[in-house]
């Protein structure tokens, strides 16, 4: 496939957004749509790519409604992590069914959930060829889930984050919104921080930066994306 017989990246960091969950939708969790996302994960895991997952939880909880019910930031962001919990567990429960061996590990504890966290028992489970689910986020407030991933790609040694989006790459403003956005098809960490566009926050950025950590935003809901992107294609817009 694309020219390459094995792989261009070993282990990689998918972030998926607690929105992509729900689809169409704006809330919940849309069953066709982690069906699609949990076959994507799995042809490219039975390629002997090794998998870890950082699900947000837009779909059930937002920074936004703890604000109109008077809630503390902290408080409102400790509830968003658990939130990525409910996700991070829905798409486990499908990747199983699909006899894909998945773990969930979770920032803040709870045994009978999910195991803790650790970078320890992360890598132990990608080197059994396990998909790794890290869910809670980072495990303190004030930190989104697109740091949390930046953190979880850096600490595992992943070769690859890839942020997948509703849209084909970054663009120099919202193509939903700006019929004259135009596609960015390479660019470096300083024009992203430069530009201020939208991709990740700017903690999480700069988290990549720091370790020469390469990000690709991509749309997932191309079919067989992820397998083109592991394959060396370039699909998406690559940041570094």
């Amino acid at each position: 496939m694309q020219g390459e017989l094995t792989p261009r990246y070993k282990r990689i960091l998918l972030k998926l957004s607690g929105e992509a969950l729900a689809g169409d939708g704006k809330s919940g969790i849309n069953p066709d749509i982690i069906n699609q996302i949990a076959s994507e994960v799995k042809e490219v895991a039975e390629i002997g790519v090794e998998v870890a997952m950082v699900i947000g939880a837009g779909n059930i909880f937002r920074g936004a409604m703890a604000e109109a019910l008077g809630i503390s930031r902290s408080t409102g962001d400790f509830m968003g992590m658990l939130a990525t919990v409910m996700n991070s567990m829905a798409v486990e429960n499908t990747l199983e069914k699909m006899n894909m061996p998945t773990r969930v590990l979770t920032a803040i504890e709870m045994k009978h959930v999910a195991e803790p966290y650790t970078i320890q028992k992360a890598e132990d489970h990608l080197k059994k060829g396990r998909i790794v689910i890290a869910a809670g986020g980072t495990g303190h407030p004030y930190f989104t889930t697109d740091t949390a991933a930046s953190l979880r790609a850096v600490e595992l040694g992943c070769d690859i984050l890839l942020k997948a989006t509703r849209v084909d790459g970054v663009y120099t403003s919202d193509p939903e919104k700006d019929p004259t956005a135009e596609k960015i098809e390479e660019i470096s960490f300083i024009e992203v921080i430069k530009r201020q566009l939208r991709v990740m926050d700017l903690t999480a950025i700069s988290l990549c930066m720091d370790n020469n950590l390469p990000i690709i935003v991509f749309n997932l809901f191309e079919k067989g994306s992820l397998k083109r992107i592991v394959f060396g294609e370039k699909i998406g817009t690559k940041i570094s």
